[in-house]
């Protein structure tokens, strides 16, 4: 019988210890498993649970399939989900900084996009870290254009049209176009298209390629408007559980991908449109001259009324990125 108690002793560490070997995380995104960001996502989860051995195990949920959209920084901030990926533009009335990048016509290529990036980051370092959350890494959308059912030739062509707006920015825009904003988050906007809630919306190649938006409208116009940037955010409490190798793993996979997301963009954005224009889409490259002066003077009072909320914050990151 004495030999009891040491015995129990081993099985409830046994029992510790196997508790503590493998730590898993879930991973909240919000398009679909086939996006070349949800792809990279992948590799990166992959890269980790290689990387420590599968020490820490990152569970992917593509498609908006655990949280919505607007839903996922708040999940990661009060752990609902330990790490997630957000598109930053949408979070722009709660802090201007995260809008950034979706002032059209501000950065236009994806040199300027992570040049963008490196102005915005430490900004960001240090809200996130205010809110107990960190971010590891940011990739580019391609330049994003506008899809429309019928030609147009200038900004006022998109009066009263039905617009998707899915932030703040794109919003807006249908407001200094005369356009009408409809709500839509990417997970619903083929089923939108179908029943005619949305006729027209701006974004990149890439989203029209995945909600085969070539069924519902035939044009789209190649304004390098901006590049908005989705960026993988991390609970800071969930990070500074884990030991130093398995950190350190975490930080070396975000930057590869980083690196390997930036090319995936590139590639996904000439890939994307050569889809398009096979499935019958006209793609309008360069866009008329007058429909680019036009949405020019959008992303001018853009950025004026920006700056306004942003205050010297926002003026230190569009100098110092105009540098």
């Amino acid at each position: 019988m004495k030999l009891l108690p040491p015995l129990l002793a081993a099985a409830s560490l046994a029992v510790a210890a196997a508790a503590h070997a493998q730590v898993k995380w879930d991973l909240p995104a919000a398009y679909p498993a086939t996006n070349f960001h949800s792809v990279n996502l992948q590799q990166f989860a992959d890269d980790v649970e290689r990387a420590t051995g599968g020490k820490l195990k990152i569970t992917v949920h593509p498609n908006a399939s655990l949280f919505k959209a607007p839903e996922i920084k708040r999940a990661v901030q009060g752990g609902q989900a330990q790490i997630g990926e957000i598109l930053l533009v949408n979070f722009q009335n709660e802090w201007p900084i995260f809008g950034a990048d979706g002032i059209p016509f501000l950065a236009t290529s994806y040199d300027d996009a992570m040049k963008l990036w490196r102005v915005q980051k430490p900004m960001l370092d240090k809200k996130l870290a205010e809110q107990g959350m960190m971010v590891l890494y940011a990739v580019p959308w391609p330049p994003q254009g506008i899809y429309v059912k019928k030609p147009i030739s200038s900004a006022a062509d998109l009066k009263g049209v039905k617009w998707r707006a899915y932030s703040p920015a794109t919003a807006r825009i249908a407001e200094l176009v005369g356009a009408q904003p409809v709500t839509v988050q990417a997970a619903e906007l083929s089923q939108a298209m179908a029943t005619g809630v949305v006729e027209s919306y701006m974004s990149s190649g890439a989203t029209g390629f995945d909600t085969k938006t070539y069924e519902h409208i035939k044009y789209w116009y190649d304004t390098q408007a901006w590049l908005p940037k989705n960026a993988v955010i991390v609970n800071r409490r969930a990070f500074d559980a884990l030991d130093k190798p398995t950190q350190d793993a975490l930080l070396k996979a975000a930057a590869d991908a980083e690196v390997r997301g930036l090319e995936a963009s590139k590639k996904a954005n000439t890939e994307s449109l050569d889809k398009l224009r096979a499935n019958g889409m006209t793609i309008v490259s360069p866009p008329p001259a007058q429909l680019t002066a036009d949405m020019k003077k959008v992303g001018e009072t853009m950025l004026k009324e920006w700056l306004d909320k942003a205050g010297p914050e926002g003026q230190q990151l569009v100098d110092a990125f105009r540098k």
